[in-house]
């Protein structure tokens, strides 16, 4: 999986919507439509999956790239889920556990209390990261990681990923109720009418 032109892995959600949001209820509905393209669809997929990230995996973009099963990115390339600065919402419980699976709490934390976005150079060491090349290797280096997995056993690695994946979803806690609060909140109100109106919001804790 590649994201088109350069600039971004995948860009996130159309944040125009959340002008519709009437209360904390609709912020549940949207984080579990969220969960339900990622896991099980993308995460249970039988196969090996590759993200190829020149640019930047923001927020939905972030947690595609996690859904894989390998990241290879160009040198400069950033991850994170800036919301803390920009919207003011937050993320649903099995979105949170998957970003803690693949990028340990710290990283996470990282992302979602102090809005950092953070470089591939960084992520490498821990693992998150599987590669890094100039961006006009980044194709080529993409097929022979696939061909690499295409050579081995499927049902190996299917049994494999899918195991892991249940792993993670496994015992889930409920936390509807700090959602429903997060999106009902006149914080987020007042983070999506800034955003689409490019200015910097003003948070109240309220």
């Amino acid at each position: 999986m590649r994201g088109a032109g350069g600039k971004s892995f995948v860009s996130g959600s159309d944040i125009a919507q959340f002008a519709n949001f009437q209360d904390g209820s609709d912020g549940v509905r949207y984080e579990e439509a969220i969960d339900s393209y990622f896991t099980p669809p993308l995460a249970a997929l039988p196969i090996p999956t590759v993200a190829v990230i020149d640019g930047m995996a923001v927020g939905g973009g972030l947690a595609i790239a996690s859904c894989c099963d390998f990241r290879l990115a160009a040198p400069g390339a950033k991850f994170g889920v800036p919301i803390a600065k920009t919207l003011g919402n937050c993320l649903s419980a099995a979105n949170i556990a998957w970003l803690v699976a693949h990028l340990n709490i710290n990283f996470v934390k990282r992302m979602l209390l102090l809005a950092e976005m953070i470089p591939a150079e960084e992520l490498m060491p821990q693992g998150y990261i599987f590669a890094i090349h100039e961006q006009e290797h980044l194709g080529r280096e993409a097929h022979i990681l696939a061909r690499r997995l295409s050579k081995l056993a499927p049902m190996t690695q299917k049994s494999s990923k899918l195991v892991m994946a249940r792993l993670i979803k496994n015992n889930l806690p409920a936390c509807d109720d700090l959602i429903k609060q997060t999106y009902g909140s006149s914080d987020f109100k007042n983070g999506a009418a800034s955003f689409l109106k490019g200015e910097s919001p003003t948070w109240t804790g309220q």
